[in-house]
C-alpha cells in the first residue's frame, strides 16, 4: 500500500518503525528538516518538509493516488483540516489523531463527513486501557478477537496460583476449562511455549480463552482476585481526567492528586465524583495523608517515567493490590519487572498498534487476510486474525499433520458459532477465522504459518 504519514513525534516514528520492514511505499511529512531528513536516512521512505495540510505540500508529496494518510500532528484542528485536504485530492482513507474531550461526540458524528475512516484519542486509548486492568484485576491486560468471541489475556503466574510448576501438558491434564497458553515472558526472553514447558513463578503468560470462560479459568486456577473499590490517580492531565471519569461512572471511589491549583480547581468541576486533591502525588508525605495504604489500586500518570517508576514501587511496598505506571520510554522496559512493576502502559504502543492493526485489516482489501492485529510484549510478538477465505491444501486436515514454522502457534479457530481453542486433532476449515501468535513479523496471510 501507498502510505503516507504526516506529523512524526513519537506515535508517528512508532509506527514508521513498525511498517518500515513490510511491503509498503511510504512518505513523510514534517515541518521539522532535520527529522525528516534523519529518518529519510534510518528507512527507505521519501521525506517532504513542510506543513501536512497544505495543498501544496501534499502534491509535491504525491498523495493523490495514496491509501492512507496517517496524520498525528499536536494540533486536532489541522490533523482534522489535512484529512480533508487528502480526501478531497483523492486519498482513499485516512486517520486523524482528535485529542481535545470538547471536539470528541461532533468529530465522532461527522467524522463520514469529514472523510475521517479512524480518530485516535492517544490518552483516551490509553484511559480505556488502564481501565480494563482495573476492571478485571486479576489480568494485566485483555484483547478481544472475533467481535468479542474470543479473549488473549496477560497473567502473572504470580506465588500460589496453581500454574506455577506444571507443564503446559499437565495443566491440559487438570484444568476442565480449556484455554491455550500460546506466549510467555520470563524476564528478557519471549517463548512460544510447546507442551513440555513448565512455567515458573512470575512469568506473564498469554493465553486464549473463550470470552464467556474466561473467569471459569481464573477461577480454576486460583488468579481471582476481590473486586477494586478504591482507585488513587496521581496526575491530572487529560488521561487521568478520561480515567477518573470511567471510573467514578462505575461507582469506583476515586482520589485524583494534581499538582496545579488552577487544573485541579477545574478537574474537581468537571468530576463531582471524584475527590480530588491538590497536591504533589510524588512526595511520601502527601501520598500517606491520603490514605494510599487502603487503595485497592495506585494509577501514576505524571510527564516523568522515573517518578512513575518510584511511586508505583512505594505502592507496592504500601501492600497496593495494583499499581500501574505510565512509562514512554523503551529504554525502561528492561528493568520494570525486576523493580515488581508489573503493570505499565505506553501511549505511543497503544496507539500504533491500534492504527498498525487498522492498516492490516486495510489491506485485507487488497491481498492481505488480516482482520485484527495486536502487538505483545513490547512489540515482539504479534496475534492476528486471519479469514480462511481460499481454498488452501492445508484446509481439513489435523494440525499434528502440518508443517508449522517455529515460533508460530495456531491459538483459536472460530467456525460459525463455535470457538474452538485448538489441540492437534483440530482442522482448519474453510470460512474459518483463525487466530494465529508469533514472533515473527509481517506475516499478512494464512499461507505465512505454514512450511
Amino acid at each position: 500500500m501507498k502510505i503516507v504519514i504526516i506529523g512524526l513525534g513519537t506515535i508517528g516514528r512508532t509506527i514508521l518503525k513498525n511498517l518500515s520492514d513490510e511491503d509498503h511505499t511510504i512518505t513523510i511529512i514534517d515541518e521539522d528538516k532535520a527529522k525528516v531528513e534523519n529518518l529519510i536516512e534510518k528507512y527507505d521512505v521519501f521525506g517532504v518538509v513542510g506543513n501536512g495540510a497544505c495543498l501544496d505540500i501534499q502534491k509535491e508529496a504525491n498523495m493523490e493516488d495514496a491509501d492512507l494518510a496517517i496524520v498525528l500532528t499536536d494540533s486536532d484542528e489541522l490533523n482534522v483540516f489535512a484529512c480533508l485536504v487528502a480526501k478531497k485530492i483523492g486519498v482513499k482513507n485516512t486517520i486523524a489523531r482528535v485529542r481535545n474531550p470538547d471536539y470528541r461526540k461532533q468529530i465522532i458524528a461527522m467524522k463520514d463527513d469529514l472523510g475521517i475512516a479512524m480518530i485516535v484519542n492517544p490518552e483516551r486509548e490509553m484511559a480505556n486501557e488502564i481501565f480494563n486492568i482495573i476492571n478485571l484485576p486479576s489480568v494485566a491486560q485483555i484483547e478481544h478477537f472475533a467481535k468479542g468471541r474470543v479473549s488473549l489475556v496477560e497473567v502473572v503466574a504470580e506465588k500460589g496460583c496453581s500454574l506455577v510448576g506444571e507443564t503446559l501438558i499437565t495443566l491440559g491434564k487438570k484444568l476442565q476449562t480449556r484455554v491455550l497458553i500460546c506466549a510467555v515472558q520470563r524476564g528478557d526472553e519471549v517463548i512460544i511455549p510447546s507442551g513440555n514447558f513448565r512455567i515458573e513463578e512470575g512469568d506473564r503468560i498469554h493465553f486464549t480463552s473463550e470470552a464467556r470462560k474466561l473467569g471459569d479459568f481464573l477461577a480454576e486456577t486460583n488468579l481471582v482476585k476481590s473486586p477494586f473499590k478504591n482507585i488513587m490517580i496521581v496526575g491530572g492531565g487529560r488521561i487521568g481526567y478520561y480515567l477518573a471519569d470511567a471510573l467514578s461512572r462505575k461507582k469506583y471511589a476515586v482520589k485524583l492528586l494534581e499538582t496545579d491549583p488552577e487544573k485541579a480547581e477545574e478537574l474537581a468541576e468537571l468530576l463531582p465524583r471524584v475527590t480530588v486533591v491538590c497536591g504533589n502525588g510524588t512526595q511520601h508525605d502527601i501520598l500517606i495523608e491520603e490514605g494510599i495504604e487502603a487503595m485497592d489500586a495506585f494509577v501514576a500518570l505524571t510527564d516523568i517515567d522515573e517518578e512513575n517508576m518510584i511511586v508505583s514501587m512505594f505502592a507496592n511496598k504500601k501492600k497496593v493490590k495494583k499499581s500501574i505506571a505510565q512509562i514512554k520510554s523503551a529504554d525502561l522496559f528492561g528493568m520494570l519487572d525486576e523493580l515488581g512493576i508489573n503493570n505499565t502502559v505506553s501511549p505511543k504502543h497503544i496507539v500504533a498498534g491500534r492504527i498498525i492493526g487498522y492498516i492490516r485489516a486495510l489491506a485485507n482489501t487488497v491481498g492481505s487476510n488480516v482482520l485484527t492485529m495486536y502487538q505483545l510484549v513490547n512489540d515482539q510478538v504479534e496475534a492476528l486474525e486471519f479469514s480462511a477465505k481460499r481454498q488452501e491444501y492445508f484446509y481439513d486436515r489435523p494440525l499434528k499433520d502440518l508443517k508449522i514454522k517455529k515460533n508460530c502457534l495456531v491459538a483459536c479457530i472460530i467456525r460459525e458459532n463455535e470457538t474452538i481453542i485448538p489441540d492437534g486433532n483440530s482442522e482448519i476449515r474453510l470460512g474459518d477465522n483463525v487466530v494465529i501468535v508469533t514472533t515473527h513479523k509481517n506475516f499478512d496471510d494464512l499461507n505465512d504459518v505454514f512450511e
